[in-house]
């Protein structure tokens, strides 16, 4: 958006001195072309007036040749008025004359032939009028020289025509080129004006379409206004902004509240700032913002802040440098209330320092459980022992029921506190993984149940296992769970068989693998030919305590797979069991191949 606003601002600006440009032109070729018509005007009044003084010469001339004549035939002075004073007229003109032919020198030349010929001319007849014998117009002498005046007359006649000749011919070409002017200018200036006319209206349409873009942009920055000053409201932070030229800060609306302030309450300053900071962290805050306008960064800086209603609230700030588009360095900050943060951290370090004065207490009653039951418990089945060896004649059939009853009681308590124990081991921190050789695990796990094995005439099968990096305590109590519990339980009449295979596996080809961390694991399948189970108790029967069948036909504690799934799960890994009954149980381990 600002990228498309920039270029319409650019290409406004080309419009804009492409107008300019255009509007010069327009003024250059008018004042051009009104100089011209003004030019081809004065040349035209300027041969007008040529012509006007050369026909005025003619005229004088003529004038004073009819005085001539009327004062030759009446011999009366009157008539030689027109000579007298034609002579001075024809002066005025011809100095006119001069000034209008200073810059054409053809012209000038003419002029000077013709005004050599006018003084002979004029000569002529003062010869004339005055060599005129009285009354006789006879007289060879001035019948030749009125000859010769005739012939200069036309000399002169001609002369003019001539000249007025060249002048019209100068005429015809100035009146054309004054037409030529004429019709090019409006011509031209229409042309350019439609110019400026299609560059304003293209102009205009790029604005309207820009106050159009504008108008939406501004709505858009509104509502982006409106829901970022939502947004800091619900996550409770604010933002700011120090421009380091003007050295000038703004602050966000939620910043003030963020200070217990109404927005735009006081002047966005450092030291404003500082006045609602608690006493003990001004000092470290101070420096934070020298450090901060030394280095244009701000790294997260923690602190707190005072309200008027003596509300403390801890904040986190945070800022980053950027050049904007004036390529001026502004750092841009972010503040954010994280007191509900503080305030949950103190009820977790609460919790767990609760949680290690329960598992302290824990480990007391493992303690217990271990040394302190077990004692009153190996004293009851001594006594018991003792009471069947030595008294057992003197009692009744129900009292020997009744101690039979009591020694399973008491093996079974003994075999629910060994059970409890192994359960917290299991959840035990201190777990230390080893690169292992699974294989000896195994066969001690074997060695373990060796009693079991052999009365059952259990028939084990498994694959070589490779070295994994594991809790070797934990993984062969895993064996011994699994391959106890597969013993336990046997079809009546068949020798139980258990078969252990391995392999490496994907976790993306396992469905049993629910968000891996891993990309491989190891895959340990025990597959047996047991009672198996209804498969809908799958994720039940690792629920701690929990059974599917009578103890009174089955033994156990309903402990064991849920020790399993917690040694599992300690090595971050999965444990499913599908079955059927009568047809046997399968466990699935995956481990993760780090």
């Amino acid at each position: 958006m600002i990228k498309t606003l920039s270029n319409n601002i650019s290409f406004l600006r080309t419009m804009l001195y492409i107008s300019a440009l255009v509007i010069l032109v327009v003024g250059a070729l008018t004042y051009r072309s009104i100089t011209e018509v003004t030019k081809s005007s004065e040349m035209i009044t300027h041969t007008y007036k040529v012509n006007v003084e050369l026909e005025q010469v003619l005229s004088y001339l003529k004038d004073a040749e009819t005085g001539q004549r009327g004062y030759i035939i009446t011999n009366d002075s009157v008539f030689l008025e027109p000579y007298i004073s034609g002579r001075s007229k024809i002066n005025n003109s011809f100095a006119e004359l001069k000034v209008l032919a200073k810059d054409n020198t053809t012209l000038t030349n003419s002029l000077k032939e013709l005004n050599i010929l006018i003084n002979k001319r004029l000569l002529a007849f003062q010869t004339s009028y005055r060599s005129l014998p009285k009354n006789d117009i006879d007289d060879p002498a001035f019948i030749q020289n009125f000859k010769n005046g005739r012939v200069l007359m036309d000399s002169i006649r001609d002369q003019i025509k001539g000249a007025i000749a060249i002048q019209n011919n100068l005429l015809n070409q100035r009146n054309t080129e004054y037409k030529s002017d004429l019709m090019a200018t409006p011509l031209l200036l229409f042309s350019l004006l439609l110019c400026s006319l299609l560059l304003m209206y293209a102009a205009y349409n790029s604005i309207y379409k820009n106050i159009k873009q504008l108008k939406a942009t501004n709505e858009e920055l509104e509502i982006f206004k409106e829901s970022t000053n939502q947004s800091e409201i619900v996550s409770k932070h604010g933002s700011w902004t120090w421009n380091v030229k003007t050295n000038t800060f703004t602050y966000s609306d939620n910043l003030y509240r963020l200070l217990g302030e109404q927005p735009q309450s006081f002047k966005p300053t450092i030291e404003n700032f500082l006045t609602y900071v608690h006493p003990e962290d001004v000092d470290q805050l101070s420096k934070q913002v020298e450090q901060m306008k030394e280095n244009v960064e701000l790294p997260y800086i923690y602190y707190r802040v005072v309200h008027k209603n003596g509300n403390v609230k801890h904040l986190k700030a945070y800022g980053k440098s950027l050049v904007n588009d004036e390529d001026e360095t502004v750092l841009l900050g972010t503040t954010a209330d994280i007191t509900d943060e503080i305030i949950s951290f103190k009820v977790l370090e609460e919790r767990n320092a609760e949680l290690e004065r329960n598992n302290k207490e824990l480990s007391s009653f493992n303690y217990v459980a271990s040394h302190d039951l077990q004692e009153p418990l190996r004293k009851i089945q001594t006594f018991l022992s003792r009471l069947e060896d030595e008294e057992v004649d003197k009692l009744s059939p129900k009292g020997i029921r009744y101690i039979d009853r009591i020694k399973n009681a008491a093996t079974r308590m003994r075999l629910l506190i060994d059970d409890l124990l192994q359960f917290s081991r299991s959840n035990k921190a201190d777990k230390v993984f080893e690169d292992s050789n699974i294989n000896l695990i195994f066969e001690a796990a074997k060695q373990d149940l060796a009693e079991v094995i052999s009365a059952e005439n259990a028939i084990i099968t498994s694959d070589a296992f490779p070295s994994m990096k594991v809790i070797p305590f934990q993984i062969q109590q895993l064996f011994v769970n699994l391959l106890g519990n597969a013993i336990k339980y046997k079809a009546e009449g068949v020798i139980p068989k258990i078969e252990i295979t391995h392999q490496v596996v994907e976790a993306d080809k396992e469905k049993s693998i629910i968000k891996p961390k891993n990309q491989f694991y190891h895959k340990l399948v025990f597959t047996d030919n047991g009672i198996g189970f209804d498969n809908t108790y799958a994720e039940q029967i690792f629920t701690l305590f929990n059974r599917l069948h009578n103890k009174d036909e089955y033994s156990g504690t309903g402990i064991g797979l849920s020790i399993c799934k917690k040694i599992v799960e300690n090595h971050k890994g999965y444990i499913t069991a599908k079955g059927e009954p009568n047809k046997g149980a399968t466990f699935t381990v995956y481990l993760p191949i780090d």
